[in-house]
């Protein structure tokens, strides 16, 4: 006696199932799924109404990406936790420029956050391909994508041969910042940054050296300041760093409120981030003083609460989504088998605001 249906419900329903059912060929009920222009309306219409009858949910999604050897979606690996990519601003914009680029080739996106224990999420990744966003070189996750060999772009990372690489002149950018204050007669500097040790890297060097051994990004921010900076005679090691172990407006305000201990106490704080200088800069002014006629405050990325604060924030614009927008693209093409411009470097800009003003006496 065949299984009423209550009992069918209660086991997993098949593809032979819901053929049986009907008295057809398995491949039948599968072209009702994966070939509809197989069948013709009426009988398609009768397939899945018995598959839903019957409880069937269709055809198993990893077993059709293994057999056509396509998941469908992109990889996106990035340093922070997943909570970071909806909450920082920055991150936002480039995920939403990434996220453009897919949309239009129907592709979808799986996050894979950083700072795991393991490298099976990325291992095991039912992904196309990968962009890499601003992860450690030695990120043992950024070895294991490189190393399943599809299709990968590198997005704020050390340019690799091969390898398609957006990029941003970050350098630039933080010499221009630098140079500003230095223009203003600016002589006693600080820097406020995020990690720059990390358990990947060497804990034997001091802030100054590690800051050429951190995050891509971060180097080269460090190293716009230090060309700026040793140009107008000053020297590396002389210049204060406050290392954050996040990129908060919570702690670049706790950072700012150490420097204000020192004596004597800076003139000018190069912020890593906006986030950081937003933070640096209430803290300044929850101490008593005045932003900037007491201590100038720069960022680095002009992310849209940036011109609104009080006062404005002087910083580097980048364009945060259209980098987003590049790397999505630029792997889009390679999974379409087109040519890609192994290298890309966008421009930025000083974007000079309110919270920034000659040192006291020049």
């Amino acid at each position: 006696m065949p299984p009423d249906n209550a009992q069918r419900k209660r086991q997993r329903v098949t593809i032979a199932d819901v053929a049986a059912e009907l008295s057809v060929a398995v491949s039948t009920v599968s072209n009702a799924y994966n070939r509809p222009d197989q069948l013709s309306p009426e009988l398609r219409a009768r397939v899945l109404a018995v598959a839903a009858q019957l409880g069937y949910p269709g055809p198993d999604p990893l077993a059709r990406s293994l057999r056509q050897q396509q998941a469908g979606a992109i990889g996106v690996l990035f340093a922070e936790r997943l909570r970071y990519a909806f909450t920082d601003p920055a991150a936002v914009l480039v995920l939403d420029g990434i996220a453009s680029a897919l949309e239009q080739a129907d592709l979808s996106l799986l996050l894979v956050p950083g700072r795991a224990d393991t490298t099976t999420t990325v291992q095991r990744a039912l992904v196309d391909g990968f962009i890499v966003y601003s992860m450690l070189e030695a990120d043992p996750l950024v070895g294991a994508a490189l190393a399943r060999r599809i299709p990968t772009v590198l997005l704020d990372q050390p340019p690799r041969a091969g390898v398609p690489s957006i990029t941003v002149d970050d350098a630039d950018g933080a010499h221009q910042i630098a140079d500003h204050l230095l223009r203003f007669g600016h002589r006693r500097f600080a820097i406020i940054t995020d990690r720059l040790s990390e358990p990947l890297t060497s804990t034997d060097l001091s802030l100054h050296e590690q800051a050429a051994h951190t995050f891509f990004v971060t180097q080269l921010r460090c190293q716009g300041y230090r060309t700026a900076l040793e140009a107008a005679g000053l020297r590396w090691q002389d210049v204060p760093i406050h290392e954050c172990a996040d990129n908060s407006q919570a702690d670049g305000a706790a950072a700012m409120q150490a420097l204000l201990h020192m004596s004597p106490r800076p003139t000018a704080v190069l912020c890593i981030t906006d986030r950081l200088a937003l933070g640096a800069l209430t803290a300044a002014q929850q101490a008593g003083l005045a932003v900037p006629s007491d201590v100038s405050i720069v960022g680095f990325d002009d992310i849209p609460s940036a011109a609104h604060a009080s006062p404005p924030l002087t910083t580097i614009r980048q364009a945060h989504r259209d980098k987003g927008l590049l790397a999505g693209q630029a792997l889009v093409a390679l999974l379409r088998g087109e040519a890609v411009a192994e290298r890309i470097t966008l421009p930025v800009e000083l974007v000079v605001r309110g919270s920034t003003e000659p040192a006291a006496g020049c």
